[in-house]
């Protein structure tokens, strides 16, 4: 399949697989015309990426899953590499989160300050969503 074939089947960008490709997570063979030619298995590994990486890991943390990009990620046994990955970034997404919630917590209090309304404003905004 073709690099678009295969973006659209994973709704991801041809330049993020061409980021991956470049990254070693994910390889092609290339036609006489010089296109990307991926194999069948090709999708399930985007698929498996992309859903690392929307569970906080970066391209880097990726390459510990390399031998289970194929399969169900989330079958297989966890290896101790993969588990220390996950617990790394797991404490870097906490301490993100802490560091926002800080943030959003002295704005409130700098509004609230300035203006006693904007403050309510504010906070009637967030719990409606």
């Amino acid at each position: 399949m073709l690099i678009g074939e295969l973006a659209a089947a994973t709704s991801t960008s041809a330049r993020a697989l061409r980021h991956y490709e470049g990254a070693g997570l994910l390889s092609s063979e290339r036609a006489p015309n010089g296109y990307r030619v991926y194999g069948a298995g090709a999708v399930t590994r985007v698929r498996n990426i992309r859903t690392l990486l929307d569970a906080g890991l970066t391209l880097d943390d990726v390459r510990v899953f390399l031998s289970c990009l194929d399969g169900d990620v989330a079958a297989g046994p966890p290896s101790p590499e993969g588990l220390a990955v996950a617990r790394r970034r797991l404490a870097v997404l906490e301490a993100r989160i802490a560091a926002q919630t800080a943030a959003r917590d002295r704005l409130r209090g700098a509004l609230e300050k300035a203006d006693p309304a904007a403050g309510q404003i504010v906070e009637a905004s967030i719990t409606k969503r």
